[in-house]
Protein backbone atom coordinates (compact mmCIF):
# COMPACT_ATOMS: atom_id res chain seq x y z
CA UNK A 1 0.00 0.00 0.00
CA UNK A 2 2.77 2.47 0.89
CA UNK A 3 4.66 1.52 -2.31
CA UNK A 4 1.63 2.28 -4.51
CA UNK A 5 1.16 5.61 -2.75
CA UNK A 6 4.78 6.60 -3.44
CA UNK A 7 4.38 5.70 -7.13
CA UNK A 8 1.22 7.80 -7.38
CA UNK A 9 2.93 10.77 -5.74
CA UNK A 10 5.86 10.45 -8.16
CA UNK A 11 3.54 10.41 -11.17
CA UNK A 12 1.66 13.44 -9.87
CA UNK A 13 4.93 15.31 -9.38
CA UNK A 14 5.99 14.46 -12.93
CA UNK A 15 2.64 15.63 -14.33
CA UNK A 16 2.92 18.87 -12.36
CA UNK A 17 6.37 19.53 -13.71
CA UNK A 18 5.22 18.70 -17.25
CA UNK A 19 2.30 21.12 -16.90
CA UNK A 20 4.62 23.79 -15.57
CA UNK A 21 6.93 23.32 -18.57
CA UNK A 22 4.01 23.54 -20.98
CA UNK A 23 2.88 26.70 -19.30
CA UNK A 24 6.33 28.20 -19.59
CA UNK A 25 6.41 27.35 -23.31
CA UNK A 26 3.15 29.15 -23.78
CA UNK A 27 4.29 32.30 -21.99
CA UNK A 28 7.91 32.42 -23.12
CA UNK A 29 8.56 34.67 -26.14
CA UNK A 30 9.69 32.95 -29.29
CA UNK A 31 12.61 35.28 -29.70
CA UNK A 32 14.42 34.08 -26.47
CA UNK A 33 16.59 31.06 -27.50
CA UNK A 34 18.11 30.55 -24.02
CA UNK A 35 14.75 30.23 -22.41
CA UNK A 36 13.73 27.78 -25.12
CA UNK A 37 16.85 25.79 -24.49
CA UNK A 38 16.19 25.72 -20.77
CA UNK A 39 12.64 24.60 -21.36
CA UNK A 40 13.87 21.81 -23.60
CA UNK A 41 16.43 20.72 -21.00
CA UNK A 42 13.82 20.90 -18.28
CA UNK A 43 11.46 18.78 -20.40
CA UNK A 44 14.22 16.24 -20.97
CA UNK A 45 14.92 16.14 -17.23
CA UNK A 46 11.21 15.72 -16.52
CA UNK A 47 11.04 12.94 -19.07
CA UNK A 48 14.12 11.28 -17.59
CA UNK A 49 12.65 11.68 -14.14
CA UNK A 50 9.41 10.11 -15.39
CA UNK A 51 11.36 7.17 -16.82
CA UNK A 52 13.21 6.84 -13.52
CA UNK A 53 9.96 6.98 -11.59
CA UNK A 54 8.44 4.37 -13.92
CA UNK A 55 11.50 2.12 -13.57
CA UNK A 56 11.38 2.57 -9.82
CA UNK A 57 7.68 1.67 -9.88
CA UNK A 58 8.40 -1.50 -11.86
CA UNK A 59 11.21 -2.42 -9.44
CA UNK A 60 8.97 -1.76 -6.48
CA UNK A 61 6.20 -3.84 -8.09
CA UNK A 62 8.61 -6.73 -8.68
CA UNK A 63 9.95 -6.43 -5.13
CA UNK A 64 6.42 -6.35 -3.80
CA UNK A 65 5.52 -9.45 -5.88
CA UNK A 66 8.60 -11.29 -4.62
CA UNK A 67 7.86 -10.23 -1.07
CA UNK A 68 4.28 -11.38 -1.44
CA UNK A 69 5.46 -14.72 -2.85
CA UNK A 70 7.99 -15.16 -0.04
CA UNK A 71 5.35 -14.22 2.52
CA UNK A 72 2.89 -16.70 0.98
CA UNK A 73 5.52 -19.49 0.93
CA UNK A 74 6.42 -18.70 4.53
CA UNK A 75 2.79 -18.70 5.52
CA UNK A 76 2.24 -22.02 3.69
CA UNK A 77 5.26 -23.55 5.47
CA UNK A 78 4.09 -22.24 8.82
CA UNK A 79 0.58 -23.50 8.12
CA UNK A 80 1.88 -26.95 7.12
CA UNK A 81 4.15 -27.12 10.16
CA UNK A 82 1.34 -25.97 12.39
CA UNK A 83 -1.00 -28.56 10.86
CA UNK A 84 1.52 -31.41 11.32
CA UNK A 85 2.22 -30.24 14.85
CA UNK A 86 -1.47 -30.16 15.62
CA UNK A 87 -1.92 -33.64 14.13
CA UNK A 88 1.01 -35.00 16.16
CA UNK A 89 -0.35 -33.30 19.26
CA UNK A 90 -3.81 -34.70 18.61
CA UNK A 91 -2.37 -38.20 18.08
CA UNK A 92 -0.26 -37.95 21.24
CA UNK A 93 -3.26 -36.67 23.16
CA UNK A 94 -5.40 -39.54 21.87
CA UNK A 95 -2.74 -42.07 22.87
CA UNK A 96 -2.45 -40.53 26.33
CA UNK A 97 -6.23 -40.57 26.68
CA UNK A 98 -6.30 -44.23 25.64
CA UNK A 99 -3.61 -45.08 28.17
CA UNK A 100 -5.47 -43.08 30.77
CA UNK A 101 -8.65 -44.99 29.99
CA UNK A 102 -6.79 -48.28 30.30
CA UNK A 103 -5.35 -47.23 33.64
CA UNK A 104 -8.76 -46.08 34.77
CA UNK A 105 -10.13 -49.48 33.76
CA UNK A 106 -7.41 -51.18 35.82
CA UNK A 107 -8.20 -48.88 38.72
CA UNK A 108 -11.90 -49.71 38.37
CA UNK A 109 -11.09 -53.42 38.38
CA UNK A 110 -8.89 -52.99 41.43
CA UNK A 111 -11.66 -51.00 43.09
CA UNK A 112 -14.11 -53.81 42.38
CA UNK A 113 -11.67 -56.35 43.80
CA UNK A 114 -11.20 -54.21 46.89
CA UNK A 115 -14.95 -53.92 47.27
CA UNK A 116 -15.36 -57.68 46.93
CA UNK A 117 -12.51 -58.23 49.38
CA UNK A 118 -14.10 -55.80 51.83
CA UNK A 119 -17.39 -57.64 51.56
CA UNK A 120 -15.60 -60.95 52.07
CA UNK A 121 -13.77 -59.55 55.07
CA UNK A 122 -17.09 -58.33 56.45
CA UNK A 123 -18.67 -61.73 55.94
CA UNK A 124 -15.59 -63.39 57.49
CA UNK A 125 -15.82 -61.06 60.48
CA UNK A 126 -19.50 -61.94 60.82
CA UNK A 127 -18.64 -65.61 60.64
CA UNK A 128 -15.90 -65.33 63.26
CA UNK A 129 -18.14 -63.31 65.55
CA UNK A 130 -20.42 -66.32 66.09
CA UNK A 131 -19.05 -69.21 68.15
CA UNK A 132 -20.81 -71.90 66.16
CA UNK A 133 -19.79 -70.37 62.83
CA UNK A 134 -16.24 -69.95 64.13
CA UNK A 135 -16.13 -73.61 65.17
CA UNK A 136 -17.44 -74.68 61.77
CA UNK A 137 -14.79 -72.50 60.09
CA UNK A 138 -11.98 -74.10 62.10
CA UNK A 139 -13.30 -77.60 61.48
CA UNK A 140 -13.68 -76.94 57.73
CA UNK A 141 -10.10 -75.68 57.49
CA UNK A 142 -8.81 -78.72 59.37
CA UNK A 143 -10.80 -81.07 57.13
CA UNK A 144 -9.41 -79.38 54.00
CA UNK A 145 -5.81 -79.81 55.22
CA UNK A 146 -6.35 -83.48 56.14
CA UNK A 147 -8.17 -84.32 52.90
CA UNK A 148 -5.36 -82.73 50.87
CA UNK A 149 -2.64 -84.58 52.78
CA UNK A 150 -4.05 -88.08 53.37
CA UNK A 151 -5.76 -90.54 51.02
CA UNK A 152 -9.33 -91.70 51.78
CA UNK A 153 -9.57 -94.47 54.35
CA UNK A 154 -6.70 -93.14 56.46
CA UNK A 155 -8.85 -90.68 58.44
CA UNK A 156 -12.37 -90.33 59.76
CA UNK A 157 -14.31 -87.20 60.71
CA UNK A 158 -16.56 -87.29 63.78
CA UNK A 159 -14.99 -90.62 64.72
CA UNK A 160 -16.74 -92.40 67.59
CA UNK A 161 -14.44 -93.45 70.44
CA UNK A 162 -15.11 -96.36 72.82
CA UNK A 163 -16.38 -93.91 75.44
CA UNK A 164 -18.97 -92.53 73.00
CA UNK A 165 -17.18 -89.19 72.47
CA UNK A 166 -16.74 -87.91 68.93
CA UNK A 167 -13.70 -85.72 68.17
CA UNK A 168 -13.52 -83.63 65.00
CA UNK A 169 -11.08 -86.02 63.33
CA UNK A 170 -9.20 -89.25 63.97
CA UNK A 171 -6.20 -90.28 61.88
CA UNK A 172 -6.18 -94.07 61.49
CA UNK A 173 -2.67 -95.44 61.96
CA UNK A 174 -1.72 -98.98 60.88
CA UNK A 175 -1.60 -101.47 63.78
CA UNK A 176 -1.89 -98.56 66.24
CA UNK A 177 -4.68 -96.61 67.96
CA UNK A 178 -5.97 -93.54 66.11
CA UNK A 179 -4.58 -90.04 66.57
CA UNK A 180 -7.22 -87.58 67.75
CA UNK A 181 -7.37 -84.03 66.31
CA UNK A 182 -9.85 -81.45 67.63
CA UNK A 183 -10.24 -77.85 66.38
CA UNK A 184 -10.49 -75.00 68.90
CA UNK A 185 -10.58 -71.27 68.15
CA UNK A 186 -10.13 -68.97 71.23
CA UNK A 187 -10.58 -65.83 69.14
CA UNK A 188 -12.67 -63.72 71.51
CA UNK A 189 -10.16 -63.78 74.35
CA UNK A 190 -7.19 -63.05 72.07
CA UNK A 191 -9.10 -60.21 70.36
CA UNK A 192 -9.98 -58.70 73.75
CA UNK A 193 -6.29 -58.89 74.70
CA UNK A 194 -5.23 -57.06 71.54
CA UNK A 195 -7.91 -54.41 71.83
CA UNK A 196 -7.32 -53.75 75.53
CA UNK A 197 -6.47 -50.09 76.10
CA UNK A 198 -5.54 -50.12 79.78
CA UNK A 199 -3.38 -52.43 81.82
CA UNK A 200 -6.42 -53.69 83.72
CA UNK A 201 -8.26 -54.59 80.51
CA UNK A 202 -5.22 -56.41 79.15
CA UNK A 203 -4.74 -58.26 82.44
CA UNK A 204 -8.35 -59.41 82.47
CA UNK A 205 -8.13 -60.40 78.80
CA UNK A 206 -4.93 -62.41 79.45
CA UNK A 207 -6.63 -64.21 82.32
CA UNK A 208 -9.53 -64.99 80.01
CA UNK A 209 -7.14 -66.38 77.39
CA UNK A 210 -5.56 -68.68 79.99
CA UNK A 211 -8.95 -69.83 81.21
CA UNK A 212 -10.39 -70.53 77.75
CA UNK A 213 -7.32 -72.30 76.39
CA UNK A 214 -6.84 -74.43 79.51
CA UNK A 215 -10.52 -75.37 79.38
CA UNK A 216 -10.10 -76.54 75.78
CA UNK A 217 -6.96 -78.47 76.68
CA UNK A 218 -8.64 -80.18 79.63
CA UNK A 219 -11.69 -81.06 77.52
CA UNK A 220 -9.50 -82.73 74.90
CA UNK A 221 -7.44 -84.58 77.52
CA UNK A 222 -10.48 -85.78 79.46
CA UNK A 223 -12.68 -86.76 76.52
CA UNK A 224 -10.35 -87.97 73.78
CA UNK A 225 -7.28 -89.49 75.49
CA UNK A 226 -8.20 -93.10 76.26
CA UNK A 227 -5.35 -95.48 77.18
CA UNK A 228 -5.14 -98.28 74.63
CA UNK A 229 -7.92 -96.81 72.47
CA UNK A 230 -6.18 -93.65 71.27
CA UNK A 231 -2.67 -92.33 70.98
CA UNK A 232 -1.07 -90.93 74.12
CA UNK A 233 -0.90 -87.51 72.44
CA UNK A 234 -3.77 -85.50 70.93
CA UNK A 235 -3.59 -82.46 68.65
CA UNK A 236 -5.44 -79.22 69.34
CA UNK A 237 -5.82 -77.43 66.01
CA UNK A 238 -5.79 -73.60 66.14
CA UNK A 239 -6.98 -72.45 62.68
CA UNK A 240 -5.25 -69.05 62.84
CA UNK A 241 -1.51 -68.54 62.53
CA UNK A 242 -1.79 -65.18 64.30
CA UNK A 243 -3.67 -66.64 67.30
CA UNK A 244 -1.21 -69.54 67.49
CA UNK A 245 1.75 -67.15 67.39
CA UNK A 246 0.15 -64.98 70.10
CA UNK A 247 -0.29 -68.01 72.36
CA UNK A 248 3.31 -69.13 71.89
CA UNK A 249 4.77 -65.64 72.30
CA UNK A 250 2.76 -64.40 75.29
CA UNK A 251 1.46 -67.54 77.01
CA UNK A 252 4.31 -70.01 77.15
CA UNK A 253 2.99 -71.34 80.48
CA UNK A 254 -0.23 -72.44 78.76
CA UNK A 255 1.75 -74.24 76.06
CA UNK A 256 3.79 -76.07 78.71
CA UNK A 257 0.66 -77.07 80.63
CA UNK A 258 -0.93 -78.36 77.44
CA UNK A 259 2.20 -80.38 76.64
CA UNK A 260 2.16 -81.91 80.14
CA UNK A 261 -1.48 -82.79 79.59
CA UNK A 262 -0.47 -84.69 76.40
CA UNK A 263 -2.19 -82.11 74.18
CA UNK A 264 -0.12 -80.39 71.51
CA UNK A 265 -1.36 -77.17 69.94
CA UNK A 266 -0.74 -76.93 66.20
CA UNK A 267 -1.30 -74.20 63.63
CA UNK A 268 -2.34 -74.86 59.99
CA UNK A 269 1.31 -75.02 58.92
CA UNK A 270 2.28 -77.42 61.71
CA UNK A 271 -0.76 -79.58 60.98
CA UNK A 272 0.35 -79.86 57.34
CA UNK A 273 3.80 -80.99 58.46
CA UNK A 274 2.29 -83.47 60.92
CA UNK A 275 0.04 -84.90 58.20
CA UNK A 276 3.04 -85.36 55.90
CA UNK A 277 4.94 -87.20 58.65
CA UNK A 278 1.91 -89.39 59.35
CA UNK A 279 1.57 -90.18 55.67
CA UNK A 280 5.23 -91.22 55.49
CA UNK A 281 4.77 -93.41 58.58
CA UNK A 282 1.78 -95.10 56.99
CA UNK A 283 3.72 -95.64 53.78
CA UNK A 284 6.59 -97.23 55.72
CA UNK A 285 4.14 -99.46 57.58
CA UNK A 286 2.60 -100.67 54.33
CA UNK A 287 6.10 -101.34 53.01
CA UNK A 288 6.91 -103.46 56.08
CA UNK A 289 3.63 -105.34 55.74
CA UNK A 290 4.34 -106.08 52.10
CA UNK A 291 8.02 -107.01 52.72
CA UNK A 292 7.40 -110.80 52.42
CA UNK A 293 5.40 -110.38 49.26
CA UNK A 294 8.07 -108.09 47.86
CA UNK A 295 10.74 -110.67 48.72
CA UNK A 296 8.75 -113.42 46.98
CA UNK A 297 8.19 -111.28 43.91
CA UNK A 298 11.87 -110.39 43.82
CA UNK A 299 12.75 -114.12 43.94
CA UNK A 300 10.44 -114.84 41.01
CA UNK A 301 11.91 -111.90 39.18
CA UNK A 302 15.44 -113.24 39.75
CA UNK A 303 14.38 -116.61 38.32
CA UNK A 304 12.93 -114.89 35.29
CA UNK A 305 16.12 -112.88 34.89
CA UNK A 306 18.21 -116.07 35.09
CA UNK A 307 16.02 -117.81 32.50
CA UNK A 308 16.26 -114.75 30.30
CA UNK A 309 20.06 -114.87 30.56
CA UNK A 310 20.13 -118.54 29.51
CA UNK A 311 17.90 -117.85 26.54
CA UNK A 312 20.04 -114.92 25.53
CA UNK A 313 23.15 -117.08 25.66
CA UNK A 314 21.44 -119.75 23.51
CA UNK A 315 20.39 -117.07 21.07
CA UNK A 316 23.99 -115.83 21.05
CA UNK A 317 25.16 -119.40 20.20
CA UNK A 318 22.66 -119.57 17.35
CA UNK A 319 23.80 -116.23 16.11
CA UNK A 320 27.44 -117.46 16.24
CA UNK A 321 26.61 -120.57 14.22
CA UNK A 322 24.66 -118.53 11.70
CA UNK A 323 27.65 -116.18 11.43
CA UNK A 324 30.00 -119.12 10.77
CA UNK A 325 27.62 -120.49 8.11
CA UNK A 326 27.46 -117.08 6.49
CA UNK A 327 31.26 -116.92 6.44
CA UNK A 328 31.43 -120.35 4.76
CA UNK A 329 28.79 -119.31 2.23
CA UNK A 330 30.76 -116.16 1.46
CA UNK A 331 33.93 -118.22 1.04
CA UNK A 332 32.19 -120.56 -1.44
CA UNK A 333 30.73 -117.64 -3.33
CA UNK A 334 34.19 -116.05 -3.53
CA UNK A 335 35.65 -119.27 -4.97
CA UNK A 336 32.86 -119.54 -7.52
CA UNK A 337 33.47 -115.97 -8.59
CA UNK A 338 37.18 -116.68 -9.04
CA UNK A 339 36.50 -119.79 -11.15
CA UNK A 340 33.99 -117.86 -13.28
CA UNK A 341 36.59 -115.15 -13.82
CA UNK A 342 39.19 -117.69 -14.94
CA UNK A 343 36.68 -119.28 -17.33
CA UNK A 344 35.86 -115.91 -18.84
CA UNK A 345 39.58 -115.21 -19.38
CA UNK A 346 40.12 -118.41 -21.53
CA UNK A 347 40.36 -118.13 -25.46
CA UNK A 348 38.22 -120.63 -27.35
CA UNK A 349 39.05 -119.54 -30.97
CA UNK A 350 41.65 -122.30 -31.74
CA UNK A 351 39.46 -124.96 -30.24
CA UNK A 352 36.54 -123.92 -32.47
CA UNK A 353 38.77 -124.26 -35.63
CA UNK A 354 39.94 -127.73 -34.67
CA UNK A 355 36.41 -128.85 -34.02
CA UNK A 356 35.39 -127.53 -37.47
CA UNK A 357 38.07 -129.68 -39.19
CA UNK A 358 37.20 -132.85 -37.39
CA UNK A 359 33.45 -132.54 -37.71
CA UNK A 360 32.97 -133.97 -41.34
CA UNK A 361 34.99 -137.12 -40.64
CA UNK A 362 33.05 -138.00 -37.58
CA UNK A 363 29.60 -137.60 -39.15
CA UNK A 364 28.21 -140.73 -40.93
CA UNK A 365 24.85 -141.26 -42.56
CA UNK A 366 22.81 -144.09 -41.26
CA UNK A 367 21.83 -146.66 -43.81
CA UNK A 368 18.53 -148.37 -44.03
CA UNK A 369 18.36 -151.25 -41.66
CA UNK A 370 21.04 -149.94 -39.27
Amino acid sequence: METALLIALGLLAGLAIAAFVALLRGRTPAADPQAEQRVIELGARVQAMGEHVRAMGEFVSKAQAQLQSAVNERLDAVTAHLGSSMQATAKHTAENLQKLNERLAVIDSAQKNLTELASQMTSLRDVLANKQSRGAFGQARMEAIIQDGLPPGMYAFQYTLPNGKRPDCAVLLPNQPPLVIDAKFPLEAVTALREGKSEEERRLAAQRVRTDVLRHVNDIADKYLIPGATQDMALMFVPSEAVYAELHDSFDDIVQKAYRAQVMMVSPTLLMLAIQVIRQIQKDARMREAADQIRTEVGHMMKDVKLLGERVRKLQTHFGQAGDDLNLILTSATRIERRASRIEELEFESEEQDSAKLAPASVRRLEAGE
